[in-house]
């Protein structure tokens, strides 16, 4: 039978070598040439069962193993097919060991576990003592039942690729290598390699004298017959650089847009950083000359010392009655003379004596040690602490110097409302923090409790009752919100954005968290003495300077640039360098000068007869 085989490789002198893959001469007995056989699995079982003498086993030795064969050999569906010319059906790869004890009944294999379809292929070239080619079972039970054939090969084999596809992809196709024998008793065990389809896998070359295979896609052939396959399983390392996608990423095109031209690319970024470094000049050049002017007017106030000590600090009420004086308190108050300005400016209606912060101080100290002080107000208190103006460094808990007076100021001022039943609120440690700057504790105590005794602060800093209060402050913010600046009430109502939604942020902590400690302090000098009319026209005045950026679509990022958390603004601000432990409203370049240039815009249009017209009608009780 083995003669009457067709070779499936042919070298043609000339022309190569040529892989041809004939069904009929596979499965051809030799007498019917003209016959094709139609490739199916019916058509396959149906023609074994006509020719009974494939399935024989020329190397049977007794009738035990012939009857233990037939039994097994039940099953004549197509497993295997070899690509040598000759067929391999699954009870002729089982019963090739001709060694073999019979198995037992616990041994043999259920019928399930015989494949039923088409699921091996052996690409071999070492047809057995039968002349069917060695599949990968053949070789383990001739290891293990017979001894090998030492007798040296004349010419150099194939390896054996096995597919399988009855197992997962990784493990579907199994290659076995023979080493070529170098002597008489040299020959190596041949080693079966599984391949996967992730990596590459290569054969050996053929020798001279047999014709190599035309290459597979699944594994092509390798240049050394004896170099054992090893796959790398080591993870892939990458490189800490820019990517090869980066690299050609355009910076300067949106990625939805077409690519632009490389060069043109190139030119577009070295335009756009010359941009931005003039930018950048621009942006230093306008800074050092708003530290200019800043100096300049700091030094023109301290030149103002002596008429201030002569007009002003003998009767602090007679700024009401000349305009110029007015004028001057509203330029800002000397340094030297602020905590002196301040107290007369805030006064004393509560009537509180000298001693009142030592009593108050005392009854804290009392609570702290018993531990009856609130610990979660202890929390807030120290929490708030944290967040008092971090950029001058001096309330920090290790390194200030005026924590521990801070401290003591606050929790005296939570003692005083207990008697309320009111307790601490967030934003406090700001005002008490601006106070203890200018005065000592027992002063800055009074001016403190006077202070937040205002109506309008009162009803921030109040309970729950106070707040048909804050909703008619509210209101007058509203209206005149709509009366000044149209379109950013517009853009609100639009948007339903509130007063209640940004200003309590503002006016409990007296724009300290917002903005630069230098515009605070005159803030704070004007709004001692004009009253809660100033805390709403500086409000406005904010706004105003926020105008070009409040136009937004999203509620949502309206809401973070109010908060001072655009994202923009601070990617902008960290790209420049900028510290961002100061004020929020840094990020979006409001000032001193430009927040004062806004509020004396306002001269014209802003009435006190205004505000108490508001005043009456939204608060009658005032």
């Amino acid at each position: 039978m083995a003669e009457n085989e067709h070779e499936i490789v042919e070298r043609q002198v000339g022309k190569g070598f040529e892989a041809r893959f004939d069904l009929d001469d596979a499965f051809s007995d030799g007498e019917d040439a003209d016959y094709n056989l139609e490739f199916s699995s019916a058509a396959i079982r149906k023609h074994l069962a006509e020719n009974p003498s494939w399935a024989v086993n020329h190397d049977r030795e007794d009738d035990g193993e012939t009857e233990y064969s037939s039994a097994r050999d039940h099953d004549t569906s197509i497993s295997t097919f070899c690509l040598d010319g000759s067929s391999n059906s699954y009870s002729e790869t089982r019963s090739s060991s001709s060694s073999s004890p019979p198995l037992t009944a616990e041994e043999q294999p259920d019928e399930e576990q015989v494949p039923q379809d088409f699921s091996d292929i052996t690409l071999s070239e070492e047809p057995n003592a039968n002349g069917h080619s060695t599949s990968h079972e053949d070789t383990q039970e001739e290891d293990a039942s017979a001894p090998r054939d030492t007798s040296p090969s004349p010419d150099t084999s194939y390896p054996v690729v096995h597919i399988d596809v009855s197992r997962s992809p990784p493990s579907r196709v199994m290659m076995s290598t023979g080493a070529e024998s170098n002597g008489e008793h040299n020959q190596e065990d041949e080693t079966v390699h599984p391949v996967s389809n992730v990596s590459s896998s290569y054969l050996p070359p053929p020798s001279h004298d047999v014709p190599p295979l035309p290459p597979s896609p699944s594994s092509p052939l390798p240049k050394s017959p004896t170099t054992p396959i090893v796959t790398s399983q080591r993870r892939q390392t990458y490189s800490a650089g820019p990517s090869a996608f980066q690299k050609v990423m355009s910076k300067t095109r949106p990625h939805f847009l077409p690519p632009k031209n490389r060069q043109e690319d190139q030119k577009h970024m070295a335009d756009w950083q010359a941009m931005m470094k003039q930018s950048r000049a621009a942006e230093e050049k306008r800074r050092k000359a708003l530290q200019e002017r800043r100096s300049a007017r700091e030094l023109k106030i301290e030149q103002s010392m002596y008429k201030w000590e002569k007009e002003i600090l003998s009767d602090w009420r007679v700024v009401y009655k000349n305009p110029n004086l007015r004028r001057l308190w509203w330029n800002g108050i000397p340094t030297k003379l602020r905590a002196s300005m301040w107290q007369q400016a805030v006064g004393n209606a509560l009537a509180l004596s000298k001693d009142n912060y030592r009593n108050c101080f005392s009854r804290a100290t009392r609570a702290l040690s018993t531990g009856s002080f609130p610990a979660e107000t202890l929390q807030t208190l120290e929490q708030d602490i944290l967040s008092t103006l971090p950029s001058l460094h001096i309330f920090h808990p290790e390194t200030g110097p005026l924590y521990q007076d801070l401290k003591d100021m606050l929790c005296a001022w939570v003692v005083s409302r207990a008697d309320e039943g009111l307790g601490y609120v967030h934003g406090t440690a700001k005002i008490a923090g601006m106070i203890l700057l200018n005065m000592k504790p027992q002063q800055g105590f009074i001016v403190m409790r006077n202070l937040l005794e205002r109506h309008c602060m009162r009803s921030l800093y109040g309970s729950v009752a106070a707040k048909d209060d804050v909703e008619a402050y509210y209101r007058i913010f509203d209206t005149l919100l709509a009366d000044c600046m149209p379109k950013i009430y517009f853009n609100f109502k639009q948007h339903q954005i509130s007063p209640g939604a940004y200003l309590p942020d503002w006016l409990i902590p007296l724009f300290l968290d917002h903005l630069p400690f230098e515009a605070c302090a005159r803030l704070w000098d004007v709004l001692l003495l004009e009253g809660d009319s100033f805390l709403f026209r500086a409000a406005l005045a904010v706004l105003a300077v926020l105008e070009p950026r409040l136009f937004f679509p999203d509620r949502q990022e309206l809401l973070d640039l109010l908060r001072g958390e655009n994202k923009a603004a601070l990617e902008v601000a960290k790209r420049e360098g900028r510290l961002l432990d100061g004020a929020k409203y840094d990020i979006y370049g409001v000032d001193e000068e430009t927040l004062w240039e806004r509020i004396d815009s306002m001269e014209d249009w802003w009435k006190e007869s205004t505000w108490r017209r508001l005043t009456q009608r939204e608060l009658p009780d005032l």
